[in-house]
């Protein structure tokens, strides 16, 4: 398709790779390390990307692949993985990140999956094309050595520390039994996996190589590094099936020696900070999102996952980008959704941004209703929709993309 900017969008080559880094590193300021150098193109295969081209040079790029994905109430669903989303700096103002999306969204409504995730750079652009933050991610610091375990918190021990070959055999098996509980965690390919493990080769005067801790029902990867007088402790993963697996592990993470400082990311309710006697000490750094999802097709999506209570109502959907709004009928009965499109009265009115926040029960509808991003008929509707859409266990990214 060509934009009317004089900007083509096609289908990327493989002999464009070099081209499509250079650009992705000049506009994310970042270098592309080693181990995306060797195995990003197994985990997005670049046939795969779409480019914006302005005569013989690639000033846009997105790229996607279909992921497995774990929704409320331990069931999956596809959905389309959006990443490495540029525009040349040189080539702003001009459309190409609509004309990007409209062609990746058309791609995307032609395969018939009904959600599109991703990670964003930014949190003002992607509202405008259906998009909301999902899933929160608290970064946290706790003093090394300096938590004292409630006398309640179990003690269960079994956690070991593994070579890099060992974990490569480990990891993974626990890992998919871990995203398999988790709303918004995704099945992780083998290519992903290869660059984790590739990541410990990679090593600086101030950081070791990684590290593993591995329990029979969890695993953490943690890094230390060492900055002036300071030696910090980065988990850089952890993944506990059980409450159990999750004592143990931060066990041992929070009586490492010559450690100052313990740094991790936490869900909203990880109950690190109850497991101690001093929750203070499990201090908040950071709040971000780590998620943003949009519906492709609301009846799809809807009747894809689980809910916490009954429900019988009829949503008014706004979507400003694609088709997918409506007005939908939702009926939920002991957890499990019927939905179709429906010429009734609405009951409650939400913008197709605000569903995809609201999806994996990491927000809360009634915090939007107050800052007018839903509008209900009445309170006992508004009640009845907040408490269906939240979830058991808090929804987590499996892994950035």
């Amino acid at each position: 398709m060509a934009s009317t900017t004089g900007i083509t969008v096609r289908s990327a080559r493989a002999d464009e790779r070099a081209e499509i880094i250079r650009l992705s590193e000049i506009c994310f300021g970042m270098r592309v390390g080693p181990a995306d150098l060797e195995y990003g193109d197994g985990v997005f295969p670049t046939e795969r990307a779409l480019v914006a081209v302005d005569g013989d040079r690639i000033v846009g790029h997105t790229n996607d692949r279909t992921m497995t994905l774990t929704v409320p109430g331990a069931r999956t669903v596809q959905a389309c993985g959006v990443t490495s989303v540029v525009v040349a700096p040189t080539h702003r103002r001009r459309g190409i990140l609509r004309a990007l999306y409209t062609e990746q969204h058309r791609r995307t409504e032609a395969e018939g999956i009904p959600l599109t995730i991703f990670t964003a750079s930014e949190g003002t652009i992607y509202g405008r094309f259906g998009y909301g933050p999902s899933i929160v991610e608290n970064e946290i610091s706790v003093r090394g050595r300096t938590a004292e375990f409630r006398s309640t918190t179990p003690d269960p021990g079994g956690v070991q520390v593994a070579d890099p070959e060992e974990a490569k055999l480990r990891l993974p098996e626990i890992y998919d039994r871990w995203r398999r509980l988790v709303p918004g965690a995704q099945a992780r390919p083998a290519a992903r996996w290869q660059q984790r493990f590739f990541a410990d080769a990679v090593q600086s005067e101030e950081s070791s190589p990684q590290f593993f801790l591995i329990h029979p029902d969890g695993y953490a990867i943690l890094r230390r590094a060492w900055h002036r007088d300071k030696n910090t402790a980065s988990v850089r993963e952890l993944r506990a099936v059980t409450a159990e697996a999750h004592a143990a592990l931060w066990r041992v993470l929070l009586s490492l020696d010559l450690v100052d400082t313990v740094e991790a990311a936490l869900s909203d309710n990880d109950p690190l900070p109850y497991l101690v006697t001093n929750p203070r000490l499990v201090r908040v750094t950071g709040r971000r999102d780590a998620l943003w999802t949009r519906v492709m097709d609301v009846p799809a999506a809807l009747t894809a996952r689980t809910y916490q209570r009954d429900l019988d109502i009829v949503l008014a959907v706004d979507d400003p980008f694609r088709d997918a709004g409506g007005s939908f009928a939702l009926r939920v009965r002991d957890g499990i959704a019927e939905c179709a499109p429906t010429g009734r009265t609405p009951d409650l009115e939400l913008g197709i941004d605000v569903l995809g926040s609201l999806y994996f029960g990491a927000y809360r509808a009634r915090v939007f209703a107050a800052a007018n991003r839903i509008q209900a008929k009445d309170t006992a509707v508004l009640r009845a929709f907040d408490e269906a859409f939240t979830a058991e266990r808090d929804a987590e990214l499996g892994w950035f993309f």
